[in-house]
């Protein structure tokens, strides 16, 4: 979402970040899983395509799959105009799909090509609010005028890329949304849930959408239609702009069956940090939702932090600084950190990110959820750096991990300020330094049930560490890690 003034459409992704330290808060999402915690098949790698035209995601299915992805996140699918991202997130209808990344044809092509190489496709959804367009119009009928108009002149195709209601008719008014007015107090809840996302410079922000019977029917029939085509999962944006009774009246037993549903409730940390107590806290105490591990993330970035310490990943679940395992999206990166000029601070060197990595795909629990970017060169502030990173060596070979000690459990043999170490049961073992010289830890391997005389074949490299006897050397170049599997 981008720049917001009279005459543009707003971008909230990126003007609200420069408004105040407390956006840090923006943002929202839940993990909803029908039934009680989330399955092993949960916990398979998830690739972020962000902004990727569905049609290429179509064509490159057969290798998702090979690279070990079991799960694909695609953008929006929604009636959405403009070419840049944040436009995506901006709906002007959600009756039908046709957005410069695909329509409902595109989509289900590239469900079908997924799903032949046992693939699912979980689809980002935005319910919170409508596109910003009083820089051309006043009113709020939804789609509009003028793409009812549109409609009129090409029906078939129109009624192609529907997934419900009637096109030739509006879906919102006046009387759908809450009175317009920005938030000013990100730290009330019930300020951030009922007034709307704005810009500066007057800008009137998104229209939020008020959850009366109407609003909600129209919302349970998109995302029922959207699950009979074939999507397995919704990531939910704005969800922490939307009251705890929209998300129960909206996310029904029956749309949640058989579903991974999640979204991000931005915090600056964990337990100690006021945004977790007032957001993120509250909503999974109340709830059986899950979150993106922001608290984790935090933990992740302070101890790849100058003067950090790798004994902060030692057991940050422990201290507060983790979610659940079954309740938790992990990451590295999300999409607003480096499209946004007030998270850009969050990006990591591309060494400790890959670090990073090899911790979240190494250890056991949460969802590793892997980002990788279609963006276009005039918003590309990286030249490409997260592109093409779903299918280089390293990452299909750290999910190679992953994939291989799902169900085995973790347990922590050593950390310091340099050097992690931990091990999968007797399958596997990680140890990750950060720091710029070699560092070295002698294992007891006594009641540890590592296998003797076998060779444990590092995934990122050549080479291989054989346990020969109790007590075992382990040596780990600088800024390196190691992620070892029989």
């Amino acid at each position: 979402m981008g720049t917001s003034t009279s005459t543009k459409p707003f971008n909230f992704h990126q003007t609200s970040f420069h408004q105040t330290t407390k956006s840090l808060l923006l943002g929202a999402g839940a993990l909803l899983v029908s039934g009680i915690g989330v399955s092993t098949a949960h916990a398979e790698t998830i690739l972020h395509a962000f902004n990727w035209k569905y049609s290429d995601v179509t064509s490159q299915a057969k290798d998702i799959a090979a690279a070990g992805y079991k799960k694909v996140l695609i953008s929006p699918p929604l009636k959405s105009t403009g070419e840049q991202w944040w436009a995506r997130y901006q709906p002007q209808d959600i009756r039908l799909i046709d957005s410069p990344l695909g329509n409902k044809e595109d989509l289900q092509a590239l469900i079908t090509a997924l799903n032949n190489e046992g693939v699912a496709v979980y689809a980002d959804v935005v319910l919170n609010h409508m596109a910003n367009e009083s820089w051309k119009r006043s009113d709020l009928n939804y789609p509009g005028s003028e793409l009812l108009a549109q409609y009129g002149q090409d029906m078939d195709y129109v009624n192609r890329q529907k997934l419900f209601g009637d096109l030739s008719q509006g879906q919102f008014s006046d009387n759908d949304f809450h009175p317009a007015g920005c938030i000013t107090d990100w730290s009330d809840p019930g300020h951030v849930q009922y007034w709307r996302l704005c810009g500066g410079n007057g800008d009137t922000g998104l229209p939020d959408l008020d959850p009366n019977a109407w609003v909600v029917g129209q919302q349970r029939l998109y995302l029922q239609a959207l699950k009979a085509m074939g999507i397995k999962g919704f990531r939910v944006d704005a969800v922490k702009h939307m009251s705890d009774y929209q998300i129960s009246q909206i996310f029904t037993p029956e749309i949640t069956a058989g579903m991974h549903v999640f979204g991000e409730v931005i915090t600056s940390g964990g337990k100690g940090s006021s945004d977790y107590h007032s957001f993120l806290e509250p909503y999974l105490n109340n709830t059986n939702h899950g979150a993106y591990d922001f608290p984790l993330f935090a933990s992740i970035r302070a101890a790849f932090s100058f003067g950090g310490s790798m004994s902060q990943l030692h057991d940050p679940q422990a201290y507060g600084q983790a979610l659940a395992d079954e309740r938790a999206i992990t990451f590295t990166i999300t999409h607003d950190i480096p499209t946004n000029d007030g998270f850009r601070y969050q990006i990591m060197d591309p060494t400790d990110e890959q670090l990073a990595y090899a911790y979240i795909l190494g250890k056991d629990g949460g969802t590793p959820l892997i980002y990788s970017d279609a963006l276009s060169v005039e918003e590309d502030k990286d030249n490409g750096r997260w592109k093409e990173v779903w299918n280089r060596s390293e990452m299909v070979s750290m999910i190679s991990f992953h994939n291989q000690m799902q169900g085995k459990s973790m347990e922590t043999l050593y950390s310091d300020s340099c050097l992690l170490i931990f091990k999968r049961e007797k399958e596997g073992l990680v140890a990750i330094n950060k720091c710029g010289e070699a560092r070295s830890y002698t294992i007891d391997t006594y009641n540890t049930e590592f296998n003797w005389y076998m060779p444990y074949q590092d995934k990122l490299s050549n080479h291989s560490e054989t346990i020969t006897s109790r007590y075992h050397t382990l040596t780990v170049p600088a800024r390196t890690a190691r992620m070892l599997a029989l």
